[in-house]
């Protein structure tokens, strides 16, 4: 049955709640949490990830918070016919992610296909979803929605195999968008489901924890054109850029017609983005930004943005440049973080067996 708009709501509202409480304890008992966040490898990472999850991450994880970090390479056929470059974007996302500070020692970075025991999660967890849970999933119909393709089996079960990416390693925390609940849900449905149906391996303790969503409370950063940041439009600033491409990206970047600078997310959605840019690289309201610079036009502000996020990446692009020129060390490091996950993943599927009376 698909939820009232009253349900949803207060579905936010208990997760938005229970975020809230999880930040509060996470700066008294951060080992009690362990976290799943990832990217697919459809693209290089760009400033959205920046600010929006890869300086998140890093907080985690030198609060000391147990954080995996997936390269989610299977999903990158969910809604594509083919996997274009990805070895590049592999190499590219795990260069990003040890600039930005990601520190392999503390943290385990892996790929999806290097781990048969977490795809293997899905067939038990197939068994616990109806069709129609996973056809009235929102996230689905969006990526759907988006695609030029039909409807594939592996779109269908995307939230089943997200599930077994949180459930193989038991991360009880997950940094989501609001956009991304669902997917959570369906999660402690199935970890839930399958206490009930197939029972515990040993003791009094389920198999899976009930993993919670951990919002995400930054600004949202758009495109150059206003719109959601995606390489297919061309409207995307890479971390991997040099200081002159960040310029002329953003020398292209769409504003309007009053010259006189104004924060209004509303009505005034590109230069606002531009404003919160500066905002984040300059930590400062970007309020005051705009009232600074005033009628200076837009001319102006892309000056302003440009100079402050050269210097935010300038030492995030000068570590990115190192470790891509030692290949040997990043192969080593999705080595080891493979290594370590199957280790994980063995030993889920064992109790998985257990409790499914398959352990023969």
């Amino acid at each position: 049955m698909t939820q009232t708009p009253h349900a949803e709501s207060s579905s936010l509202e208990r997760t938005v709640a229970r975020s809230q409480e999880i930040n509060a304890e996470l700066d008294k008992n951060p080992s009690d949490y362990r976290v799943l966040t990832g990217d697919r490898p459809t693209g290089h990472l760009h400033i959205g990830h920046y600010f929006g999850s890869l300086t998140n991450r890093v907080r985690l994880q030198n609060m000391g918070v147990d954080t995996i970090v997936l390269i989610a390479d299977y999903q990158v056929i969910t809604d594509r016919e083919g996997v274009g470059p990805i070895k590049e974007r592999v190499y590219s996302l795990v260069a990003d992610y040890l600039a930005a500070g990601i520190d392999p020692d503390k943290s385990m970075i892996f790929l999806h296909s290097a781990v048969p025991a977490l795809n293997q999660l899905m067939l038990p967890f197939l068994s616990l979803v109806t069709e129609a849970e996973l056809k009235r999933n929102p996230t689905v119909k969006a990526e759907l929605a988006d695609s030029q393709m039909p409807m594939s089996g592996l779109m269908l079960t995307y939230p089943v195999h997200q599930a077994a990416d949180i459930l193989f390693c038991k991360a009880n925390l997950v940094p989501v968008g609001k956009d991304q609940i669902p997917h959570i849900e369906m999660c402690r449905v199935i970890a839930r489901r399958f206490d009930e149906r197939y029972g515990r391996a040993h003791g009094d303790q389920p198999v899976f924890p009930q993993a919670d969503a951990l919002l995400t409370s930054g600004t949202l950063i758009l495109g150059t054109d206003g719109t959601k940041m995606s390489k297919s439009k061309g409207n995307v600033i890479e971390l991997r850029m040099t200081a002159d491409e960040t310029a002329k990206a953003l020398k292209k970047a769409v504003t309007d017609s009053d010259r006189t600078i104004t924060y209004d997310p509303v009505n005034r959605v590109e230069v606002s983005n531009l404003l919160d840019i500066a905002g984040l690289c300059l930590d400062r309201d970007p309020q005051s930004i705009a009232e600074e610079i005033g009628d200076g036009g837009a001319g102006q502000l892309k000056a302003l943005v440009t100079e402050a996020l050269n210097e935010q990446l300038r030492e995030h692009r000068d570590r990115r440049e190192t470790v891509m020129k030692d290949q040997g060390y990043l192969e080593s490091i999705i080595r080891a973080g493979n290594t370590r996950a199957n280790d994980i993943a063995e030993q889920t599927l064992t109790e998985v067996r257990t409790a499914m009376q398959m352990s023969y």
